[in-house]
């Protein structure tokens, strides 16, 4: 006789289905990332990044607050200066906007956890994320001194979390080494370790004031081609003790984020990048796709093998979780 296999039967209604679910979105995985800027009162839409804001410092209270309602208890912080030079100084500056946005953060909500991104991108006159030669490239080891200032700057008024995505060679090993010796060893690294040259930055790019006045930055981000050059990236910043690692953008390179994770016993994060966000934000909209393409994408990446997702989605998959 033949017996039909009926694997239907765990699918007849939700109950069933949760039951068996084998790929879980908490919201305790999630990070949200911020756009902070100077100035006072502003709360104002990024027109790239539909439902995500540039905040002043004095107006991060109620975001913050919103957060912690929602149960996001990890913010990433990106900070847009007034001014800006060829070395961004005011990336490491005691008043900077990110140092002042930490404060701020960290009196107010001592429990929200702080992540800060540490790059030069969004401070230099010529949008490249780090030091320049005379002939316009980046020079590696001469900017490893500045990311070095850039990360003791933000432990030292209470970054709980560095995250350098610079792709600087060697600047894992660099910043550990100027934590430690500044005395903030509980500092942990996430590091960029697998930043590609991405198409998919494009909406960052406007919401940091970040692009490149001139060139790509393909000299330092990886080739979107290659996957082993990722593995040996992850595992250079191991090396020089990174805590956490991530791979940068998320949906396109679910397949290195998976090699990643099969590759090394270490906590993976994935950041669904700014294009990635608007691609999926504008379908909906425009009712294209249903609001579940949020939950969907998301957990392509978990079940990729990311431990930690930055997403733009962050509140609005809060918010699905909850019914």
């Amino acid at each position: 006789m033949n017996i039909i296999k009926r694997p239907r039967r765990l699918r007849v209604n939700e109950t069933i289905r949760g039951l068996v679910r084998e790929t879980r979105i908490s919201v305790e995985s999630l990070v949200y990332p911020l756009f902070v800027i100077e100035g006072e009162n502003i709360k104002r839409e990024i027109t790239s990044l539909k439902g995500n804001y540039h905040f002043s410092v004095d107006k991060l209270e109620e975001e913050i607050k919103e957060l912690m309602d929602l149960g996001i208890k990890s913010v990433i912080l990106f900070g847009i200066p007034n001014e800006k030079d060829e070395v961004g100084c005011e990336a490491y500056h005691e008043h900077g906007i990110v140092q002042k946005a930490i404060k701020e953060i960290k009196s107010k909500f001592p429990d929200m956890y702080v992540i800060t991104d540490v790059c030069m991108c969004e401070y230099t006159s010529h949008g490249h994320c780090g030091i320049l030669t005379e002939s316009g490239y980046v020079d590696n080891d001469k900017t490893l001194e500045y990311l070095g200032k850039i990360a003791v700057s933000h432990a030292e008024v209470g970054a709980d979390m560095i995250a350098p995505s610079d792709m600087m060679d060697g600047r894992i090993g660099f910043i550990r080494d100027a934590l430690d010796k500044a005395g903030y060893v509980n500092v942990p690294i996430m590091a960029y370790s697998a930043k590609y040259a991405s198409a998919f930055y494009g909406p960052f790019r406007e919401a940091a004031d970040s692009a490149p006045s001139f060139g790509d930055r393909k000299s330092y981000q990886m080739d979107p081609a290659n996957i082993n050059e990722a593995i040996r990236e992850v595992e250079l910043d191991i090396e020089e003790g990174a805590d956490i690692v991530m791979v940068k953008p998320a949906l396109s390179y679910l397949d290195v984020i998976r090699k990643v994770k099969d590759s090394f016993n270490m906590p993976i994060a994935a950041y669904n990048v700014s294009g990635e966000y608007a691609m999926i934000r504008s379908c909906i909209d425009n009712g294209l796709l249903s609001e579940n393409a949020i939950m969907e994408s998301l957990i392509s990446i978990k079940r990729a093998g990311a431990d930690i997702i930055i997403t733009y989605f962050a509140k609005d998959a809060a918010r699905i979780l909850r019914r």
